[in-house]
């Protein structure tokens, strides 16, 4: 998603904006019924829309409808504001559903009813929850950051404060910059952000806490994930 991002300096030329076609080469030699792309909704506005033609030109060159709309994870259940483009693809001549919200914005879950018990638990690392250990200076600084705002003005989308009575703000990893914890003086765990992007407290992350952050951040949420495997099911019970 990073070459897209609309807060991480888009340049076209960024290596990482093919993956896509890594992709598409498995699409050719595995042949599947179904295809599900997500990336971020900066992808949909590059070259004027080009970028985003392309991919739907590339797999109707492969028999595949492929259409692509742009989901937000808290109308699926997810404690956060997460607005991702999704492109669903079949070789089957379908319809491709993708999935209608069920969550309304005043019911949107929310910061607090997923991380509020976590606030003064120990550190455990085999549970993924061990805390940043800022400088009294630096905790300070992060109290005073008001919801939803960031710590530093040239950043609108790292060390980013989420809202506690609301959906979360979206959740990422971005060079160390992580989301700010609403109620302490410190960043989210990697646990904490674990719970935000809705994962179950049994799924453990490996690697160091870096690379977990990275895995957090840059996952689907999987309430977004089921809710649209459940529309593309549709098509095998219809």
């Amino acid at each position: 998603c990073q070459g897209f991002s609309m807060s991480g300096h888009r340049i076209v030329a960024d290596p990482r904006n093919s993956l896509y076609l890594d992709m598409l080469e498995l699409v050719q030699r595995l042949q599947p019924d179904f295809v599900v792309l997500e990336n971020v909704v900066g992808l949909r506005s590059m070259l004027g829309g080009g970028v985003e033609q392309k991919i739907i030109n590339d797999y109707n060159d492969e028999n595949y409808e492929i259409n692509v709309t742009t989901l937000n994870a808290a109308d699926y259940g997810t404690p956060q504001k997460r607005k991702r483009v999704i492109f669903i693809a079949n070789r089957k001549g379908l319809t491709n559903y993708h999935p209608e919200p069920f969550v309304d914005e005043e019911n949107y879950n929310t910061t607090q009813s997923v991380i509020e018990d976590l606030m003064d638990l120990e550190d455990d690392p085999t549970f993924n929850h061990v805390q940043t250990k800022h400088s009294n200076e630096m905790a300070k600084r992060i109290e005073a950051v008001p919801e939803g705002s960031s710590l530093y003005a040239n950043y609108s989308d790292s060390w980013k404060k989420c809202p506690w009575d609301e959906a979360s703000c979206t959740i990422k990893e971005n060079h160390g910059g992580v989301n700010l914890h609403p109620r302490k003086g410190r960043t989210l765990t990697a646990r904490e952000m674990a719970r935000i992007q809705t994962f179950p407290d049994d799924f453990i992350f490996e690697g160091s806490k870096s690379k977990q952050l990275v895995q957090i951040g840059n996952a689907v949420p999987p309430l977004l994930a089921k809710a649209i495997g459940l529309a593309i099911r549709k098509n095998y019970d219809s």
